[in-house]
């Protein structure tokens, strides 16, 4: 395919009109030109045409998953949009969870949406600040930085890692929270409200800022619809679609919170929906936080959940219990599955199909970055060659979302 692709473009070459150059855009982010191959036709300035080439991550995570149980696949998680990694994990579980029709005690539920809302504060954060640093305002990063760090130390005093969380289990929690979790989470909301305001201050309402963004990379509603979008992209062209409103999962039909949508779904666009959902997530998590029930951390279902170890060494019962999850693993009904979450890029959704084993018969990802990465070509064209950096950061692509 790579091969095809080199020949393609090397014939575009031979044929190019006088004075046209065809250049490799970027590297603007690490994973260009391999994952996320840009290749622009440029007139001057100009950008009069453009190709996208996406792939080549060759990680099979959607093979992987006919080889690993439920719970082993978790790890491949971790690795799809590693800057939100327990949006993946929970989009997992809850998949896992809808095909054995099974509840889980509502502290479970209201740890998942508490560490959601705060994933998704770090994707954005990210996705705002390195946009600013692409357009050479690096300040703005620095200042939510430190606020994304204090997310991150209570995602690892709560899993045991930074990164590849492997947040929850088929059933609940893979361990209770710890004792201090409801001060940290306060302490956050509290330090970051004034820092996303001052966030904005700095460089969202900065003159430079909006005359490089307002306009620039914009969509219509139909045609980002056409495309697949959905997240804040999609928001931002002015379609009001969220899937924790418009198809509510876990508790989130019972908090308050609001859809902020744009108008052009314009670089400029992209950001203002990003900062309110920001405002929004800690809204969410204010609330949820404030009434964390207390209780079990798992449901009481020892075919589904691992029994405790040190009852393991003592009774026969959950030795018993404990052999048949490790040999034999989880085993759900026969069938075909399908759910969405809305993770911080939009619908991360998980097809299974089940024959009634330990491991599905086969997986599919809807990774949201996937679809509206498909309309870079078409958003650039017609626009300055330094418009295009601010059109790809503004849309936030992850390059483990790109290619399952």
């Amino acid at each position: 395919m790579y091969e095809k692709t080199a020949e393609h473009f090397s014939l575009k070459q031979k044929k190019l009109p006088e004075g046209h150059l065809l250049v490799n855009l970027g590297p603007s982010h690490p994973s260009t030109h391999g994952i996320l191959q840009n290749v622009i036709q440029l007139d001057g300035e100009r950008v009069v045409d453009a190709e996208s080439v996406i792939g080549y991550v060759h990680r099979s995570f959607e093979k992987l998953g006919e080889r690993y149980t439920y719970n082993q696949f978790l790890v491949c998680t971790d690795r799809m949009n590693y800057v939100s990694t327990p949006l993946n994990n929970i989009g997992w579980i809850l998949t896992v969870e809808k095909m054995l029709q099974i509840e889980v005690p509502d502290k479970v539920t209201y740890v998942r949406m508490i560490v959601s809302e705060l994933s998704r504060v770090m994707d954005h954060i990210i996705c705002n600040g390195i946009l600013g640093v692409d357009l050479g305002a690096f300040s703005g990063m620095l200042h939510l930085f430190h606020h994304r760090e204090n997310i991150y130390q209570v995602l690892e005093k709560l899993t045991g890692a930074r990164l590849t969380t492997t947040f929850c289990r088929v059933g609940g929690l893979e361990k209770d929270i710890y004792p201090e979790f409801e001060k940290d989470v306060k302490t956050i909301i509290k330090g970051l409200r004034p820092a996303i305001e001052e966030f904005q201050s700095l460089l969202v309402n900065n003159r430079i800022f909006i005359d490089r963004t307002e306009g620039v990379g914009g969509i219509s509603a139909e045609n980002a619809i056409s495309y697949g979008y959905s997240g804040p992209n999609l928001r931002a062209a002015g379609v009001p679609w969220d899937i924790r409103k418009d198809d509510p999962y876990m508790f989130y039909d019972k908090v308050d919170f609001d859809i902020p949508v744009g108008e052009d779904g314009s670089v400029l666009h992209r950001t203002l929906v990003r900062m309110e959902e920001m405002r929004q997530s800690l809204r969410i998590v204010e609330q949820l936080i404030n009434g964390l029930p207390t209780g079990a951390h798992h449901a009481d279902m020892p075919h589904i959940y691992l029994p405790d170890k040190s009852k393991v060494y003592k009774n026969m019962e959950e030795l018993i219990y404990h052999f048949k999850l490790i040999m034999h693993g989880i085993k759900v009904p026969k069938g075909e599955y399908y759910m969405a979450t809305e993770a911080a890029n939009g619908e991360l959704g998980f097809y299974i199909v089940s024959e009634g084993e330990k491991s599905p018969w086969r997986v599919h990802v809807r990774r949201p970055c996937f679809w509206f990465y498909q309309s870079f070509p078409e958003l650039v064209k017609g626009s300055l060659l330094a418009d295009t950096v601010a059109t790809m950061s503004s849309m936030n692509v992850i390059a483990g979302e790109l290619d399952c």
